[in-house]
């Protein structure tokens, strides 16, 4: 199918408006990461100090939702928003936050970009994660049930470590030869998606090579988190607070934000603002499921060259011209996902 069809800016902003929404700080960016972090290491510091489990479930609710602002700055960092220099932005979106969360900024820049160009269709590569709602409840509560017992972290990341032990033995089986002759972007989650002809055999052992590289840098980077929890003088408990977070409550909060952000809305539509969902957040989803304004979704698939600090303004402005009319605006995330867990199909069809 083609691309989805653009909104212009110029239909609905003035180029003043435009020019502001668009400008990208360079500073918000690494206050936002700083921000992450000091909250993240706060929250553990002061659970370690309370010395009481309420306080240890405390502190892994509120560090899986900086895990999850983390992911969503790498993403910024993925349309080039943290910072106006290239370089720099890379850098913080790669190693002072995706890294530690399992994401890898290149391959995720290209996987991601395809999705803003064939949203909701077929060729959507994000499709898989909207697709199967609405759903029951109780298959609801069983992808919840999986997400806090650590079962979801445990299937993606087993399967990613399995697969970096099989790129060490094709290393060393070859004696490092492999390295040298394949090709990386064969590799890349992203690779036979936008049309090119990949070999399966060149593809799998460059998938393998390239699974085993993200994941080795993952695990170097728990390993820096473990060494800095030592450091502490606390042994490993800092570490577990991060580490148990990461494999459940981000989980869950990870799935959420997915969920609001494109199940049940528009498919198979030409008009840019029905293929994804803006929910607006009070205090306690943007301390969970909605950090840095990533519930201003609709806005964001609009206009991907916006800053997610500016997004709020955006939403303002579309809403004084009218086009909230022609938006997906949910109330809340207990709004939605009471509608994904609907009896009757909630998806429409254009």
């Amino acid at each position: 199918m083609p691309a989805v069809k653009a909104a212009r800016p110029t239909d609905i902003f003035t180029p003043d408006n435009w020019a502001r929404l668009t400008a990208v700080s360079k500073w918000r960016g690494p206050l936002m990461i700083a921000h992450a972090w000091i909250v993240i290491f706060a929250t553990i510091g002061l659970a370690v100090w309370i010395a009481h489990p309420l306080a240890w479930i405390a502190a892994i609710i509120l560090v899986g939702s900086r895990q999850l602002g983390l992911a969503i700055l790498m993403h910024d960092g993925a349309h080039g928003l943290l910072h106006p220099k290239r370089k720099v932005n890379n850098f913080l979106a790669q190693w002072a936050s995706g890294i530690f969360v399992g994401s890898d900024l290149q391959s995720y820049r290209a996987y991601h970009l395809i999705h803003h160009r064939y949203t909701q269709q077929a060729e959507d590569p994000d499709l898989r994660l909207s697709k199967p709602f609405p759903t029951s409840k109780a298959s609801m509560a069983r992808k919840i049930l999986r997400d806090l017992t650590g079962l979801t972290f445990l299937k993606q990341r087993g399967a990613n470590i399995v697969a970096m032990l099989s790129a060490a033995r094709l290393i060393i089986m070859s004696g490092g030869k492999v390295l040298s002759g394949y090709d990386s972007k064969a590799g890349r989650p992203e690779a036979g998606l936008t049309g090119e002809t990949v070999d399966p055999a060149k593809q799998n052992v460059a998938q393998t090579l390239f699974i085993g590289k993200v994941t080795a840098q993952f695990i170097l980077a728990q390993l820096l988190l473990l060494a800095l929890s030592y450091l502490t003088g606390f042994g490993v408990l800092p570490f577990l607070i991060w580490f148990i977070a990461l494999a459940t409550t981000f989980q869950l909060f990870l799935r959420i934000r997915n969920i609001a952000e494109h199940a049940c809305t528009t498919t198979g539509s030409e008009d840019p603002f029905t293929h994804a969902r803006t929910t607006y957040a009070n205090w306690l989803e943007r301390a969970t499921v909605a950090p840095y304004w990533v519930n201003y979704h609709s806005e964001h698939h609009l206009f991907m060259g916006i800053p997610c600090y500016n997004l709020p303004k955006a939403n303002a402005l579309l809403i004084a011209n009218g086009m909230d009319q022609r938006m997906t605006i949910a109330p809340g995330y207990w709004s939605v996902l009471k509608q994904v867990t609907a009896e009757q199909p909630a998806v429409q069809t254009a």
